[in-house]
């Protein structure tokens, strides 16, 4: 079983994040998404060290439509270089995995 993706992506608004997740959904780049939050993130930017409150959106995809949904994320994100990155789906139930091949079908 492959070619199915969690993508994450993560926002400074609980507001940003849905409108993330909304647009990639309603755009069949993502067959859907979860809004988790706020979680404390722990970073390196810019040269300093950080830490502060995110919403982190997930969406699950296919490897076919991950280069246009990792597009459409970096387009509209507020942030200038945002985290989006990729996890395998290396198992699921039949009908979900045909639930994301049906609903990110171009």
């Amino acid at each position: 079983m492959s070619g199915y993706l969690q993508v994450s992506t993560a926002t400074a608004t609980r507001e940003e994040a849905v409108q993330l997740a909304g647009s990639a959904v309603g755009a069949g780049l993502a067959a859907g998404a979860q809004v988790l939050g706020p979680v404390v993130s722990v970073f390196w930017h810019d040269g300093q060290y950080g830490e502060g409150e995110e919403w982190q959106v997930l969406l699950q995809t296919t490897e076919r439509r991950y280069d246009e949904l990792e597009a459409h994320l970096l387009d509209i994100h507020s942030w200038s270089n945002p985290e989006v990155s990729a996890l395998p789906i290396t198992a699921g139930s039949a009908g979900y995995l045909d639930w994301i091949d049906r609903t990110t079908k171009s």
